[in-house]
């Protein structure tokens, strides 16, 4: 699960387009880790005393996992970072973008569909980003940094942005 610890220094507009930006550079990110052996290999390990086809059950397991096992820390302050899945694991913690990538990536690397969505609680901000997995045709919340079942999402959201994954 070993790769090296790199970090690359990208410039994003302010405002929405920086928002855009940024969850654009994060479904690239889940994208590019679907394939990633160590990444299938847990999802695959999590999973595997669930009984076939039970595709709630999946999502579940692996929300637990992300929302129980990886410590919420914030960014540093005025940095929007971005870390890989790998780095979100080997580290153990994450903020609500990383956790939102790692979950995106195992979810995908074992066929669920995921979109991120950028909330925000006062009008023109955004300040909080969530997966979505699709279950039995519905989008489904994965909110990782607070204690909820999967499902629940943050109330007197009043600004949303998506971003698929695929």
């Amino acid at each position: 699960m070993m790769e090296p610890i790199t970090y690359n220094l990208h410039s994003i507009p302010s405002g929405a387009a920086g928002v855009r930006a940024t969850l654009r550079a994060m479904a690239k990110i889940a994208r590019d880790y679907k394939t990633n052996p160590a990444i299938r290999e847990l999802a695959l390990r999590l999973t595997r005393d669930l009984p076939p086809k039970k595709w709630a059950a999946e999502a579940a397991r692996i929300h637990a996992f992300v929302r129980d096992e990886i410590r919420y820390i914030k960014d540093i302050a005025g940095v929007e970072t971005l870390q890989t899945p790998i780095q979100t694991l080997r580290i153990g913690q994450g903020d609500c973008d990383d956790k939102s990538i790692l979950v995106a990536s195992l979810l995908l690397s074992i066929g669920h569909p995921v979109l991120f969505m950028a909330v925000g609680f006062h009008k023109g901000q955004y300040s909080h980003v969530l997966p979505f997995t699709k279950i039995a045709g519905k989008w489904v919340a994965l909110e990782t940094t607070e204690p909820w079942p999967m499902g629940k999402i943050p109330p007197k959201i009043v600004e949303r942005m998506v971003e698929h994954a695929k």
